[in-house]
């Protein structure tokens, strides 16, 4: 019980944590059906009653006679627990925070029949298991039989946080708004130059789309003979999953492309309806190609222009790419006064900043977003804390 709480930043009475917790992430023909359609009627629902009430009882249990009886004060402490204050990178605040909601509601219902509403209505609104409490998730290293583990520190990004690439964002958002919607929307590209803002872009959407059931996987290429397992785990799932690709590339050597071409399109199996793709490369085509690739004479094959056909097919499986180029110079210093402003104890003028800025870009990777934020963070580390 401690170490789950620990792992979930669990405060106060941490036996109500636990049983709430137990609530929200287990799975089984019961709640696999309350998380699409909430509160319903059944025969399983008398099982689920009886359960309901048997944790109302678990909820309420006096465990005084048992500490006198023992004398110990373990129980009370637990129940009167005062946690250490700690960061969010160290526990799973997205789980954290509804788990506690949840333990405080049962808290103040009168019986297993308002335990069961309560519950119910919670799945319905946040889903069960790691799939409902959980925003992004990674391709499995553990000796375990699962696929799939969360991701339990995720960035906060926004996309407001981003300055300029409006148009670039705008198309993001709408392909991501029908697919969100279940209307039909495309794999995404976004390919261009490095620090533009690409990544940052995906994982803005997802925190963006999180509330109305999207979820994120992030797969790595060595990693795509896993794609059809991963899609197995998550197709008959009530939500949306966007399996992000990051830094996408593919040298001539690297087959790991085909994986990928059969999974989006061209297996028998065909790509559910609540997946799509999402990556970003700083190749619009994903793959090296060569002058000789161009070429219909070569000594290694005869018909050099098939090969680049093939290499050719893996971008055109994105049916939207955006670029992300960098920006001009009054682009660029625009990006650095417009974060700068958000700290109140930068006070340097516009004029003052884009002199320093542009000598530090000289120095740091040339212009970008990703160099605007750096430039920024660095102004913000030479300050006095008091």
């Amino acid at each position: 019980m401690l170490d789950i709480s620990t792992l979930y930043g669990f405060d106060k009475n941490l036996w109500h944590n636990y049983l709430a917790f137990l609530l929200s992430m287990t799975e089984n023909p019961f709640t696999l059906v309350s998380e699409k359609v909430g509160t319903n009627e059944g025969t399983v629902n008398k099982f689920a009653r009886n359960d309901f009430d048997i944790f109302k009882q678990l909820f309420d249990y006096d465990f005084s006679k048992i500490e006198k009886e023992l004398d110990i004060d373990c129980f009370t402490i637990i129940m009167n627990y005062n946690a250490v204050v700690k960061s969010e990178q160290i526990f799973n605040k997205s789980v954290s925070e509804k788990v506690q909601k949840l333990s405080h509601t049962i808290e103040q219902a009168k019986d297993g029949e308002e335990v069961y509403k309560i519950v119910t209505d919670f799945y319905k609104t946040y889903g069960v298991g790691e799939f409902g409490l959980n925003k992004a998730f990674r391709i499995s290293n553990d000796d375990t039989s699962r696929i799939l583990c969360p991701i339990t520190t995720t960035s906060d990004v926004m996309l407001d946080d981003l300055v300029g690439y409006e148009s670039q964002k705008s198309e993001l958002v709408q392909n991501t708004e029908a697919f969100v919607e279940g209307r039909k929307a495309n794999n995404v590209l976004l390919y261009g130059d490095a620090g533009t803002g690409k990544s940052a872009s995906i994982k803005a959407i997802l925190n963006k789309y999180y509330s109305r059931g999207l979820r994120m996987i992030e797969v790595h290429k060595h990693e795509f003979k896993e794609l059809p397992k991963v899609i197995a785990a998550i197709k008959n799932r009530n939500y949306r999953f966007i399996i992000y690709m990051d830094d996408l590339s593919f040298e001539e050597f690297e087959i790991e492309y085909k994986y990928l071409k059969v999974v989006m399109e061209g297996g028998l199996e065909t790509k559910p309806e609540n997946v799509l793709i999402y990556a970003t490369s700083n190749r619009r085509h994903l793959i090296r190609e060569t002058w000789s690739d161009r070429s219909d004479m070569s000594e290694d094959e005869l018909h050099r222009s098939e090969t680049v056909n093939e290499k050719l097919s893996l971008s055109a499986r994105f049916g939207v790419t955006i670029g992300y180029y960098t920006p001009q110079r009054k682009e660029y210093f625009n990006i650095v006064t417009t974060l700068a402003r958000r700290y109140p104890e930068i006070k340097l003028t516009d004029e003052e900043l884009t002199s320093a800025a542009s000598k530090w870009e000289m120095h740091h990777g040339g212009m970008s977003g990703r160099t605007a934020q750096q430039f920024i963070d660095s102004l913000l580390g030479t300050l006095d804390p008091s």
